[in-house]
């Protein structure tokens, strides 16, 4: 093994990356699977701490659409909550939830009638 080390230093350390990178890769792809598949965070009730790709992820509805609904840009840096959309849009967290449910009530609908 120390021969291996000493003759072919830089692919050893590539190797270890390589394992290193699987490792951890393989351990979120299982940890995010296992906690989206539980029913508990499947169609969840809408609540102030929740972000329209949270909600995307729990309703399986695209996440994008859910945000052009509620006039937020798809901003891959910010993931405003609810709370935080009503605020910016001066309206009441309530009217925000609402929309964001009438959204959720009409994909269910279309995904019913297809």
């Amino acid at each position: 093994m120390k021969g291996l080390i000493r003759r072919h230093p830089v692919l050893t350390a590539c190797f270890a990356l390589a394992v290193a990178a699987t490792l951890f890769f393989g351990y979120r792809t299982v940890a995010r699977t296992l906690y989206w598949m539980d029913p508990a965070h499947q169609a969840q009730a809408l609540e102030p701490w929740m972000t329209p790709r949270y909600i995307a992820h729990s309703w399986l509805v695209d996440g994008r659409e859910l945000s052009e609904h509620l006039g937020v840009p798809p901003d891959p840096k910010e993931r405003p909550t609810l709370e935080t959309i009503a605020e910016k849009r001066g309206v009441p967290l309530a009217q925000v939830i609402e929309e964001a449910q009438a959204y959720l009530d009409a994909h269910a609908k279309r995904s019913a009638s297809e």
